[in-house]
């Protein structure tokens, strides 16, 4: 025999499933979004006294491409280049080194980082790069929380921004 709160949840179940279909049926399948580090441009109009130093800067996979709110950028850093500190208020950063040296700036100073290193930066950490070698520093980076770099709350340290 069922009782009467089986029979009450059978029935709530039945109603939920039809609300959630009603709730979906304009929604549509999510879509992949594919394409090839060659055929995406580098980002322009990124200002050295914002902290962006001679880098080439290409947003793989943003708001405004795959309509998400993470960023999956590429950076190559020339002999000399830099990412001076600066912080996100609103997302949280890895980068990962693929090809290079140089220095990781952190909030106390320098650290040195090689090709294979994987950091992370929460939100407000401060963070950047230098590349102190004579070959090209290679990073693939994301933003986690972010779709666009006004969405990231991107601030460059103060001590940077003349």
């Amino acid at each position: 025999m069922t009782s009467g709160a089986e029979k009450f949840g059978a029935a709530l179940a039945r109603g939920l499933k039809g609300a959630a279909s009603v709730l979906n049926e304009d929604k549509k399948d999510p879509v992949m979004y594919r394409t090839n580090l060659k055929d995406v441009p580098k980002v322009e109009g990124l200002k050295r006294e914002d902290g962006w130093v001679d880098m080439q800067v290409q947003f793989l996979i943003d708001k405004k491409t795959a309509g998400t709110d993470n960023v999956v950028g590429w950076t190559v850093l020339k002999p000399g280049a830099s990412h001076e500190s600066h912080r996100h208020h609103n997302c949280d950063e890895f980068f990962i080194v693929l090809k290079g040296q140089g220095h990781i700036i952190t909030g106390h100073g320098l650290e040195p980082s090689v090709e294979g290193d994987v950091v992370f930066s929460p939100r407000d950490c401060w963070h950047g790069f230098n590349n102190t070698s004579t070959e090209d520093v290679v990073l693939v980076w994301g933003w986690m929380g972010a779709g666009t770099i006004d969405d990231s709350g991107y601030e460059v340290h103060p001590e940077y921004h003349k």
